[in-house]
């Protein structure tokens, strides 16, 4: 709910901006030279749409939206820089030093933005417990979305990378896959798992994606269960199970799934002398998790609030009960990620992606 009415508000932001962006690129020297303003306009406009018919066709549509609202952002804010400057000339500027700061600005934050989402990072975290359990290093990924930010071959070397740090485990907290999931990026990536060394294996929780995209899914759950089960992946699903000393439970999407089941019948019989680690792809029932016997609780789904001024939105607006980062709840644990891959932005600003290493009673 809150991406659509984000970019139902970005669309009626962009209608209007592009009408203020064409007075505005129209003062640069180039555009100046045209005497007729109707002319001049149309080749502004133009431009402005053959720059976000480029990015739609190399990015996406919804891409170039977020491009051609930081360049309207930019624009404004160095107008208003300079307009708070000129206070008292009584000459403009020779040189149009407004259109050349948004323009500079907005190439250094966007290039920024869009290498801060397409590398990945290592997140680490050292947690104890008072149980009685062996030293344990947990490796969290989420919201990968095959297929986007990187294909299957790409996920791979992230998956190599992770396990040459030696977890002992692997768990992916939803969003594994989405609408544009290529079968054979699935077939690439799920072999990758496979191959983990990790002595406890890999554990996976569905995620909003991994089931349901406004339209049909690039690949079937059937499609998903059926490459991740012959790779040895146990698939979590309002279940747990017991490895060592511990205890892994999955449940299924809190806004997907109409009859998942509540933490506390979850966990009702479960030994709770072992480590139970919960992966919930969406943050959203922090308080009855804290209640119940869990120890720590792994999430994905907000990208780490993404986008300045999305960030902290979800929070906000009540969707999410955190954005990014580790809480503790009572006896609780909770850690959010911000995913190690990108649903359609290609753009992160305020976080980056990750794959994060949990060290406990180390």
């Amino acid at each position: 709910m809150i991406w659509l009415i984000s970019f139902a508000l970005a669309i009626i932001l962009c209608i209007a901006g592009v009408i203020y962006l064409i007075s505005a690129i129209g003062r640069f020297g180039l555009f100046q030279r045209i005497e007729k303003k109707w002319l001049r306009n149309l080749l502004v406009l133009c431009t402005i749409a053959c720059g976000f018919i480029i990015i739609t066709v190399t990015l996406s549509f919804i891409n170039a939206l977020t491009v051609l609202l930081h360049v309207l952002l930019f624009f404004l804010l160095s107008g208003l820089i300079f307009k708070i400057i000129s206070l008292g000339k009584t000459k403009n500027f020779r040189f149009y030093y407004q259109g050349w700061l948004a323009i500079i600005t907005s190439v250094i934050y966007l290039g920024t933005a869009y290498y801060l989402c397409v590398h990945v990072w290592e997140t680490d975290y050292s947690l104890s417990t008072d149980k009685d359990i062996a030293p344990v290093k947990i490796a969290l990924i989420a919201d990968s979305h095959l297929s986007t930010t990187f294909d299957g071959e790409g996920f791979a070397k992230h998956i190599e990378e992770i396990d040459s740090k030696n977890p002992d485990l692997l768990v992916i907290s939803g969003d594994f896959v989405d609408a544009s999931t290529k079968k054979e990026d699935l077939a690439v990536a799920c072999k990758a798992l496979g191959n983990v060394k990790a002595k406890y294996g890999v554990w996976y929780a569905y995620g909003n994606h991994d089931v349901t995209n406004w339209g049909n899914l690039g690949v079937t759950k059937e499609e998903l269960e059926a490459e991740l089960s012959a790779n040895n992946i146990h698939i979590m699903e309002d279940s747990y199970e017991y490895i060592g000393d511990l205890c892994i439970v999955g449940r299924k999407d809190a806004h997907v799934a109409s009859d998942r089941a509540d933490i506390s019948d979850l966990l009702s019989d479960v030994d709770t002398t072992k480590y139970i680690v919960v992966l919930d792809h969406e943050p959203t029932d922090y308080d009855n998790e804290a209640a119940s016997p869990a120890d720590l609780v792994l999430s994905g789904h907000t990208h780490g609030g993404q986008l300045i001024p999305i960030t902290y939105m979800g929070v906000w607006l009540g969707f999410n009960d955190s954005t990014y980062g580790y809480k503790r709840i009572n006896n609780t644990d909770f850690i959010v990620t911000s995913g190690i891959a990108d649903w359609e932005i290609f753009f992160k600003t305020g976080t980056r992606s990750e794959y994060v290493l949990i060290s406990v009673n180390f």
